[in-house]
């Protein structure tokens, strides 16, 4: 047995038990695992079924799916923490409508741990908003989420290279194939990012039109990889 898997000298659970206990956000028990007790996140829909190494969706073996085959999109890879399910549906919605921004810290959390730490992006840029409605929210999901990530990984927050030129309508109240369409020519970015390899910030991947318009836009700008890194994918047969 590791020593890091024997309970008696696993510093980072006994780090936890001295922690003080808090209502879990779903169940409402007592938890000393964070925001969500350890039963709950046992039954969370972590993605760790095979899926496609660029779009994320599930494939037999891993291998790239036929859709990113056929036409591949401009990120190259694709990092998602859950699927776009209950109980994680409901909660990034009340993150980004109900302002319970202590979330962002358990996504960036959850998402970290699947990030592969030999392979870190030059920078880190979150999915931008329209001023407008950032105005109208009061903060930006993508970047509560990015900030735990660059702080533990040392990576630079680029969080006004790029930004929104127009106002679109929100892409989910899109039909999916109006979504790319929404989204065209929505970006610009002012930094010259020739030879980077970047990783894209966002909270849910549906389509990955924004994602890959995004994506588009930092690659006229000289970035030669591009990821994306995202708390949930929505899979097959799910709604958003």
């Amino acid at each position: 047995m590791s020593i890091f898997q024997d309970p008696k000298l696993n510093i980072s659970a006994k780090f936890k038990q001295l922690l003080p206990a808090q209502p879990c956000v779903l169940c409402g028990s007592m938890s000393k695992n964070g925001l969500w007790c350890e039963p709950c996140d046992a039954a969370m829909p972590y993605l760790d079924m095979q899926r496609c190494p660029v779009c994320a969706l599930p494939t037999p073996s891993g291998e790239v799916c036929g859709h990113c085959l056929q036409t591949p999109p401009a990120y190259q890879l694709t990092q998602a923490a859950f699927g776009y399910q209950f109980p994680i549906d409901k909660l990034i919605q009340a993150l980004k409508y109900q302002e319970q921004l202590a979330l962002s810290g358990i996504f960036a959390e959850k998402l970290l741990a699947r990030i592969d730490k030999a392979r870190l992006p030059d920078y880190l840029i979150p999915m931008p908003l329209h001023p407008a409605k950032l105005k109208r929210r009061g903060f930006n999901q993508a970047i509560l989420i990015a900030e735990p990530l660059a702080y533990a990984l040392h990576i630079p927050l680029l969080t006004n290279t790029c930004h929104r030129l127009r106002d679109t309508p929100s892409q989910t109240d899109l039909p999916w194939r109006e979504r790319s369409k929404n989204v065209k020519d929505a970006f610009g970015c002012d930094m010259d990012l020739t030879g980077k390899h970047i990783a894209l910030i966002d909270d849910v991947m549906t389509t990955g039109a924004s994602l890959n318009e995004l994506a588009r836009t930092v690659q006229k700008c000289g970035a030669t990889g591009i990821s994306a890194w995202v708390v949930a994918r929505t899979q097959p047969h799910s709604s958003r």
